[in-house]
């Protein structure tokens, strides 16, 4: 059996993507961020070996995480490219997981350039060189609505009323305000309510929890307080909520997964928190053998990444993988959202990510070598 071929060429590079609204959350609020922030800085990675062989990953870190674009360009300087491969993915894993001082968003951006890269020399999408299918019909994910004044979450509502399911921010003082605002744009739409690690405590989240009750359709509330409340806490809150509760900040991969299922009724899994695709699918496994309800959440992210997410759409109950929408200059081409179904049909290319460069719009970017 042939040597496995060493990734001779690892080309990182910055992008800033541009909101098409400005974007705040819970955190934003709380340290004083109220306007929020109107550009995300991306990572991109591209991996090459000898043969030509090429994979394209992503890294979009967030500050919640105490991650920057420095954090991560720092982990891939650590990186030496010719102990990872397309031919041995589980060696590659083994010496990066070996790093210290990890990046989960760098190691993200690795894992998806890496199995990109072993996709594409397999001749397979990755969801099937993966094992896994994709919906025939596509897979419905939600588009979010980030804190704001009410009138202007109003305004973002009706713009997006098109979206069958909205997840709407919350963890402002202006929370009711914002709800009604939102309501009176979409009256009958089902939403979905993320407090981000907002309410401190049991008997707040569970009063915010009630109130929202009786406002139409609610799916569930995804992190109502942080993720360092005494178990015994989330478990009081859990049994006494009239609606489902995700956990996210809670749920940083598969290691919490016996926890969360005591403390929530389903978990938000990202690939930039659990360090990309392999360790998210894992995560994902976890939860449903132990009965979570599951779903596939995002940052500000490129097509790169919410395409590399979408291809394990089959193991989750709910989507939201909206961060390509929420930007405006998308320098990818991938997954195809179609109000709120995200489809491959019409994606540039059958094989790996299934992802292509966009043209006609000049990268604002800045080489890392």
């Amino acid at each position: 059996m042939p040597s496995p071929e060493p990734i001779t060429a690892a080309t990182a590079w910055r992008f800033d993507l541009a909101l098409t609204h400005a974007w705040a959350i819970a955190t934003d609020v709380r340290s004083g961020r109220i306007g929020g922030k109107r550009h995300c800085p991306v990572v991109f990675l591209e991996l090459t070996d000898r043969a030509g062989r090429r994979g394209l990953g992503e890294a979009s870190p967030s500050t919640q995480y105490r991650e920057t674009p420095g954090t991560v360009e720092a982990f891939l300087r650590r990186i030496d490219p010719s102990r990872i491969s397309f031919d041995d993915l589980p060696g590659s894993r083994a010496y990066l997981a070996s790093l210290p001082d990890p990046s989960m968003p760098a190691r993200c951006a690795v894992d998806g350039a890496l199995l990109d890269g072993a996709a594409r020399a397999a001749g397979l999408p990755l969801h099937r060189f993966l094992g896994l299918g994709f919906p025939a019909s596509g897979a419905l994910s939600s588009f979010t609505i980030g804190l704001d004044t009410p009138e202007r979450m109003e305004a973002k509502a009706r713009e997006a009323a098109r979206f069958p399911v909205l997840k709407m921010k919350l963890g402002a003082p202006t929370d009711a305000a914002n709800l009604a605002a939102v309501r009176r744009a979409v009256p009958g739409k089902p939403l979905r309510v993320d407090a981000n690690a907002a309410w401190k405590t049991r008997e707040e989240a569970l009063e915010r929890i009630r109130s929202l009750a009786g406002h139409g359709p609610i799916e569930f509330v995804e992190q109502p307080m942080p993720p360092d409340v005494p178990e015994a806490d989330a478990i009081w809150l859990k049994e006494r909520s009239p609606l489902p509760l995700v956990g996210d900040e809670s749920y940083q991969d598969a290691r919490d997964a016996d926890r969360c299922a005591r403390c929530f009724h389903g978990v938000n899994v990202k690939l930039v928190k659990t360090g990309g695709v392999t360790a998210a699918k894992e995560a994902l496994e976890a939860a449903r053998r132990l009965g979570l309800k599951t779903m596939l959440g995002c940052m500000i992210e490129s097509s790169v990444l919410i395409s590399a997410a979408a291809h394990l759409a089959s193991l989750t109950d709910w989507l939201d993988l909206d961060g390509n929408v929420l930007i405006d200059n998308d320098p990818f081409q991938g997954v195809v959202n179609l109000d709120g179904r995200l489809t491959f049909d019409g994606a540039p290319a059958d094989l790996g990510l299934q992802t292509a460069p966009r043209a006609g719009l000049p990268p604002i970017s800045s080489p890392v070598h």
